[in-house]
């Protein structure tokens, strides 16, 4: 095959083709068919008239797009001239369509993207995941068209955790502005592995130091409210000993912070657990000192588990509507608020977990179900959301998601519409919510259940692989022992 040496490049002609349209590239020379190879000597001589002599900067000219032999020459010129200028500049300042840069939206989020939340006196929400920063808590409240919503400001299965970041901190309080929500509307929730009420005074202080440091924590992203589980005589002391241990606890934390309000839940009653009765609950704040920085949350579903068995149900949050002709029946949330307004004060209340429940009356479960599916049933809510004395404070929902944040969506919206819902149209639309929302639930249950089956019988079939492997290596052993025995 012949050669021709030029630029101190070597170039392999192959085809006539080839050199074709090698030829249309040229600035004023119209390509001609090169019909056989003694022509070579008259294109040699025409590279080197026409063709500037150029350095190895030249490899962005050779990626030029060779034109046909039909191809009008001077578009091609004036193609070449173009890219030829871009690369002495270095790039090209043309992008391609399809590479647009998109700007970043991580520290600006764009609360037209997300659905539009109610605005009402009752500020309902959820326990939204904080997870890759606390700052995405408020994202997800928003997806969800909360108006409130509670979150971990540390995971709550560790001691210790790292310190909040400067970038967090200055993003969650960006996002809080930005997406309209109010500090006395989040409801932080506290380690599930904090118990202020235990005897032993070492694993005592190992709670107390992860509980300051989390009030710490929300002062930092300028919250106001702080919600944690009591604690429990571990049964190795009484009640009333380990309640005054709490209340000291406390008193140490408002000492050591500046502001934040701690907020104490009732309980569902199991075992040594201190909370699950009113006056429980108000013999600790009996015994803080700093009164106006302490209060309740109350957990339907912990309430409703925590009735002793000689209360009646009309005496709890549920309320009875199969005979809905019968006038008599107490309301159950108002009987439960004014039960608490009487034993405590309604002004310690700062805020509610909206929580069904699974588990019967006084069961003492903690077992928490979707609002309307549950024992409690719809109803109850839809007094609890249109009570005046719940306004203003953060209505929380702590219910089953089944990795699916929808359902935490359409209970918001169902609870919204419950607390506008005309007296004449209650019945209806107190069942059409509850088939909408048992229809979303099963639906992301049976998934969930599926996805769950998937993954046991692939964890089988890996397993059973694996022991097929060791069988056969145990075998090749045996049989390379017995070979060299």
């Amino acid at each position: 095959m012949p050669r021709v040496y030029y630029m101190e490049q070597l170039v392999t002609f192959k085809s006539c083709d080839f050199w074709n349209r090698m030829l249309a590239a040229l600035s004023h020379i119209r390509p001609a068919p090169c019909t056989s190879f003694s022509s070579l000597k008259q294109t040699r001589v025409l590279i080197q008239t026409n063709l500037m002599v150029q350095t190895r900067r030249s490899a962005v000219a050779v990626s030029i797009p060779l034109t046909s032999p039909d191809s009008h020459p001077e578009s091609s010129k004036r193609r070449r001239t173009a890219l030829a200028d871009e690369s002495d500049n270095g790039a090209s300042t043309k992008e391609s369509p399809h590479r647009k840069k998109r700007t970043k939206t991580k520290d600006k989020p764009l609360t037209e993207d997300f659905p539009v939340r109610v605005s009402g006196s009752w500020k309902i929400g959820a326990h939204v995941s904080a997870a890759g920063g606390v700052e995405n808590a408020v994202r997800n409240a928003a997806m969800v068209g909360a108006n409130a919503f509670a979150l971990f400001v540390k995971s709550q299965r560790k001691w210790d955790s790292a310190p909040l970041s400067a970038e967090s901190v200055d993003a969650f309080k960006r996002r809080m502005q930005e997406f309209g929500y109010s500090p006395k509307h989040v409801l932080p929730h506290g380690s599930y592995l904090v118990n202020l009420g235990n005897p032993d005074e070492e694993k005592r202080q190992k709670s107390f130091n992860c509980f300051l440091d989390d009030l710490q924590r929300c002062e930092q992203l300028g919250l106001e409210l702080y919600n944690f589980h009591p604690g429990s005589t571990v049964g190795q002391a009484t009640k009333e000993e380990s309640i005054a241990l709490i209340a000291e606890c406390i008193n140490n934390a408002h000492k050591m912070t500046k502001y934040i309000t701690i907020v104490i839940e009732n309980m569902a009653g199991s075992g040594n657990v201190i909370g699950s009765q009113f006056s429980e609950l108000k013999e600790i704040i009996d015994h803080v000192e700093e009164k106006t920085r302490v209060g309740i949350c109350l957990d339907t579903c912990h309430a409703f588990a925590a009735v002793r068995a000689s209360f009646s149900v009309s005496q709890t949050f549920h309320r009875d509507f199969r005979d809905t002709t019968s006038q008599q029946k107490l309301d159950g949330s108002i009987v439960t608020l004014s039960a608490f307004d009487t034993e405590v004060g309604l002004s310690y209340l700062k805020g509610l977990h909206l929580n069904d429940s699974k588990a019967a009356l006084g069961s003492k479960k903690d077992r928490h179900e979707n609002i309307g599916l549950g024992h409690l049933g719809i109803s109850t809510f839809r007094h609890i959301v249109s009570d005046p004395r719940t306004q203003d404070i953060p209505l929380i929902l702590e219910t089953p998601t089944f990795e699916a944040t929808e359902i935490w969506t359409k209970e918001i919206s169902a609870l919204n519409r419950l607390s506008l819902v005309d007296d004449s149209e209650v019945l209806e639309t107190e069942l059409s919510l509850v088939n909408e929302i048992t229809s979303l639930v099963q639906s992301h249950a049976a998934k969930k259940t599926e996805k769950a089956s998937r993954t046991k019988k692939a964890s089988k079939t890996e397993g059973a692989s694996k022991t097929r492997t060791c069988k056969r290596n145990t075998t090749e052993d045996q049989d390379y022992d017995s070979d060299c025995a």
